[in-house]
Order: C-alpha cells, then sequence, then structure tokens
C-alpha cells in the first residue's frame, strides 16, 4: 500500500503541470477569448495530456512497455478522462456552478480514475 501511495503522490505531483497547463488554457479561452467553458475545458485537456504522458512514462511509472504499446492505451485512458472531465464540467457549469469550481471538481474525480487506469493499464507490465 506504501509503494502505491507514493506512486500516486507522484502521479497527482507531476500532473499538477499538466493541470496548470489545462487550467491555462481554459481561463485563456473563456477570459481572454471569450470562447465558451466546455470546448475550453476539453481543450485545456488535450494540451495537459501530452504532458502528463511523458511525466508519468519517465518520472512516475517507469516502464519497459515501448512507446508503440502505450501511446494507444494512455490515448484511450485519455479519451475516458477528458469524456468525463467535460462532462462533470457541463453538469456543473449548467447547474450554476462557477466554472473554475466545476473544473477543480472535475480534475479531483479524473485524477484518481487516471492513475488508476495508467497503473494498472497503460504502463502496467
Amino acid at each position: 500500500m506504501h509503494a502505491t501511495l507514493t506512486q500516486f503522490l507522484k502521479f497527482a505531483a507531476g500532473g499538477a503541470v499538466g493541470t496548470a497547463l489545462h487550467y491555462a488554457v481554459l481561463v485563456a479561452w473563456v477570459e481572454v477569448a471569450g470562447g465558451p467553458v466546455v470546448p475550453g475545458t476539453l481543450a485545456g485537456f488535450c494540451v495537459g495530456a501530452l504532458a502528463n504522458y511523458l511525466i508519468a512514462r519517465r518520472y512516475v511509472f517507469v516502464t519497459a512497455r515501448s512507446h508503440v504499446s502505450a501511446v494507444p492505451r494512455f490515448a484511450l485512458v485519455a479519451a475516458v478522462g477528458a469524456a468525463i472531465n467535460t462532462a462533470i464540467v457541463a453538469l456543473l457549469y449548467r447547474a450554476g456552478a462557477y466554472y473554475l469550481a466545476a473544473q477543480v471538481a472535475a480534475t479531483g474525480v479524473v485524477l484518481v480514475f487516471n492513475f488508476l487506469a495508467n497503473r494498472h493499464w497503460t504502463f502496467s507490465r
């Protein structure tokens, strides 16, 4: 259990980089460009996912799995995560939540999903 917790904390710390990129794109999209929230969160998620793959592969799930094998798996996990994220943000935002509060809630849910899916499937041996 200790090893899993340590790995989760490394995943969360590394994921903070991707999350910062995600939020930067979202805020720029909404506040600077005046774009709608839901496409903005999806665009931010995609930018953050690229950073998260590189960090997760190199520092969190040190793996011998080739990029040819890991990238499609990571992309599928990211696509499911993006769908979960977008659905949560859309639901909460349409229910009246501030868009960044909705995004924080979605981030927490997707963090746990992504960690478990990537640990047990994407980067497993």
